[in-house]
């Protein structure tokens, strides 16, 4: 009987201990993923605000499309070979890319109101919360949402593609519905899945500190996405 209840209290201690060590590693993703948004939105606010360089950007197709194969080169670069890199590689190409995105971002401050904005990433923060906290503490495994959203990703990807030619209101409607609950459950799946790739026993090394970048890379993107999709509905444009 005293060693079932030596195991017992061994047992809860250990698991006590993982507990913790997990809550501190999502503070260190959730941390390095609010100074990527923050970094973007001040640049978004600063390209926004001078008209020759929303002019170079906007009005120049090979300046708009060079960022955007930036961008696309830097992410999957970084979500490629981070485990090659140092930390300090890690976080500068992280921030790099916030920074990038941050000039293109800067369209959604030329061409909606700033109350619509702000009202915007009020519920976009919100809703990311409350299914971020699910992800986190639900006892759910929620691994078999992950092939079906990867699927949906994919399917509004194509069907933003095709809108482009098409330009079909309905289609575009339809699309940010979808796009909607997709990144709503991505937050909610990705959060569980980055909780669960930690390391437990690496807390304080380099391959801890890239983990925490990994993660915070996933959920920056899926609160910029939900964000984005949600302006579709809230946003007002200043025309």
């Amino acid at each position: 009987m005293l060693r079932e209840r030596e195991a017992s209290t061994a047992y809860a201690m250990n698991s006590s201990a993982v507990a913790g060590e997990q809550q501190r590693f999502m503070v260190r993703v959730y941390n390095w993923m609010a100074t990527g948004l923050t970094l973007t939105a001040i640049v978004a606010m600063v390209v926004a605000s001078s008209e020759s360089m929303v002019n170079m950007i906007f009005n120049n197709s090979f300046v708009f499309f060079a960022l955007i194969i930036a961008e696309l080169g830097l992410v999957f670069y970084l979500a490629g070979f981070i485990q090659r890199m140092s930390a300090q590689k890690a976080m500068a190409v992280f921030l790099g890319y916030a920074a990038l995105n941050g000039v293109t971002f800067s369209f959604v401050f030329v061409f909606y109101t700033a109350s619509s904005i702000a009202s915007t990433f009020f519920v976009t923060a919100l809703t990311f919360g409350a299914m971020s906290i699910y992800g986190y503490t639900t006892k759910k495994d929620l691994t078999s949402w992950g092939s079906f959203l990867f699927m949906g990703l994919i399917g509004i990807i194509i069907a933003s593609i095709v809108n482009i030619f098409l330009a079909s209101s309905m289609l575009h409607w339809f699309i940010s519905c979808a796009g909607v609950l997709i990144f709503v459950g991505l937050t909610a799946y990705d959060t569980q899945r980055i909780k669960e790739m930690n390391i437990i026993g690496n807390e304080g090394t380099e391959e801890d500190t890239k983990e925490a970048i990994s993660g915070a890379l996933t959920l920056y993107l899926d609160f910029i996405n939900l964000f984005l999709m949600l302006l579709r509905f809230l946003g007002e444009s200043r025309e």
